[in-house]
């Protein structure tokens, strides 16, 4: 009985941190209806000189697309008041195609440069502050690779910064160039609109700490050298600065109405990489950061219990491994199986020895859960009525989004171990991980034309505990059913289906997996 007890304290400690991540997603549903952007004062004919920065590495099919995006902005914005910086860390024959672009526009009398550093050392990160000392500009843009800004993006944000000295970041919306390229690319951009129709607007509205998301946004030069610039000691070097920016006293602005459409990884290799490294990148910046934001008595409660649980956002899927464990366990070892007949225990009770019946025990239980219940129905509701929200409000159609939403189900469970094992590198490790890139491939016309290109991602050994994962809930939930132990059934299933889900697709999407 011991062990039941033990089981129950943890079942319990569980659901009360599932509850923290589970109703702040309703606090923030709820603060982004009262999102409200600043008015903007009409802009004088002088605006100040910008700074565009383009890190790239091994980007053959995107890169002239991007370039190209980047110049027609720099004509609406004044090209005499715009310099491009193409940072190439290719080692690809990327290379000639960004010399070829980098000519191409010179001769067009555009201010475009290629900055080489010869080694990728501090990554993205690295080379954002190589360029950043050879930017004289007080203002400077980034954009990833697979973006295409739309040419009056800079009209549209610099002005904010004219009329406030204390704003160090515009961040517009990620929308999505191939959202219709899959079922996979469907889910995906439901994923992230959740975070940019929700999550960034309601803290935004609620007046609470927010992030850079590291392309798509415009900083201000002076807040990111008096911050400390950037710094490669995470892979999430945009949370970092753009919280270290903050506890400076700088401003950050979401605008949801400025779009910067970008690409979506069609295959779930190439999103496990991008969510292991925003997990990996997310958690070391909480590593970081909290320990001197949460002592902070300057920063109001309410702030810092939002920037708790927005840079510790990905331990839900440490959270949700660990329930799928014990839940296995339990179901085998028949923990919760109401046909056993147990037995009277002694417990420590403040120093004696006290006779505890197991039908104490088990009363005692059932009622927490049944006054819990309600509750955890409201938490694992959370993440669908985001989902629902934000296709609503975007005026899609529910309907046609049902069968992304079961693979954002599938992609929800199926992914918790592949984040886990990032989290645990950021929160037990001290190395600097190296940062795995995310293929990009252009605006894909053909669903399968990824099969074709080249930065296929090879097969990480991490099936392997997929796989072992997927039997594992078979298993158990062979045993729940022997057992009538149909609760449990509720965990087990959708743990199950998604590492059978997310296992398959690695198989078939993996370089050296046959295609699908």
């Amino acid at each position: 009985m011991i062990i039941q007890i033990l089981f129950f304290i943890l079942s319990l400690a569980l659901s009360l941190l599932f509850f923290l991540y589970g109703f702040n997603q309703y606090y923030l549903l709820n603060a982004s209806r009262h999102y409200a952007p600043p008015a903007l004062k009409e802009a004088s004919g002088n605006l100040p000189s910008v700074s565009i920065h383009l890190p790239i590495y091994n980007e053959k099919y995107v890169v002239r697309r991007l370039v190209t995006a980047c110049t027609r902005m720099a004509e609406a914005y004044g090209i005499e008041k715009v310099s491009i910086l193409i940072l190439d860390d290719s080692d690809d024959d990327t290379v000639n195609e960004v010399d070829a672009l980098a000519d191409e526009y010179a001769r067009k009398d555009f201010q475009i440069e290629v900055v080489r550093r010869g080694s990728r050392q501090g990554f993205k990160a690295g080379a954002l502050q190589v360029a950043l000392n050879k930017t004289p500009e007080e203002f400077i843009a980034i954009f990833d690779a697979d973006f295409v800004p739309p040419a009056d993006f800079l009209l549209h944000s610099i002005p904010y910064f004219v009329q406030d000295e204390r704003l160090g970041v515009v961040q517009s919306r990620w929308t999505h160039l191939n959202r219709d390229s899959n079922l996979l690319t469907k889910a995906i951009s439901i994923l992230i609109d959740i975070h940019f129709v929700i999550e960034q607007t309601g803290r935004y509205a609620a007046g609470c700490f927010q992030n850079f998301n590291g392309s798509g946004g415009v900083l201000r030069k002076k807040a990111i050298l008096e911050a400390g610039g950037w710094q490669a000691d995470t892979l999430a070097e945009d949370l970092d600065l753009s919280y270290r920016m903050q506890m400076h006293g700088y401003r950050l602005l979401y605008l949801k109405d400025l779009q910067s459409p970008g690409e979506i990884p069609p295959t779930i290799p190439s999103f496990k990489v991008q969510q292991g490294r925003w997990t990996c990148g997310s958690l070391s910046s909480a590593r970081k950061i909290l320990p001197a934001l949460l002592s902070n008595r300057r920063i109001g409660i309410k702030q810092r219990l939002q920037a708790f649980i927005h840079l510790t956002g990905y331990m839900i899927h440490p959270l949700m491994v660990i329930s799928f464990v014990i839940t296995c366990i339990a179901t085998f070892l028949e923990l919760n199986n109401p046909h056993i007949v147990q037995v009277n225990t002694l417990l420590p009770v403040a120093g004696n020895l006290v006779v505890v019946s197991a039908t104490t025990i088990s009363t005692l239980r059932n009622l927490t859960w049944v006054f819990l219940s309600p509750f955890i129905a409201l938490c694992m509701l959370a993440p669908w009525i985001s989902s629902v929200s934000t296709i609503r409000t975007q005026k899609l159609s529910l309907a046609h989004n049902l069968a992304s939403l079961l693979v954002l189900f599938l992609l929800g469970f199926g992914l918790s171990l592949n984040d886990t094992r990032d989290a645990c590198r950021a929160l037990f490790t001290n190395r600097n991980w190296e940062f795995g890139r995310t293929p990009k491939y252009a605006n894909l016309q053909n669903k399968q034309d990824w099969k074709l290109m080249r930065y296929q991602i090879p097969l990480d050994s991490l099936w392997i505990g997929e796989l072992a994962f997927a039997i594992l809930g078979s298993l158990a939930i062979g045993s729940a059913v022997q057992q009538s132990n149909f609760t449990s059934l509720l965990i087990l299933v959708p743990f199950t289906a998604g590492y059978v889900f997310v296992f398959v697709l690695t198989i078939l999407q993996s370089r050296g997996g046959k295609a699908s």
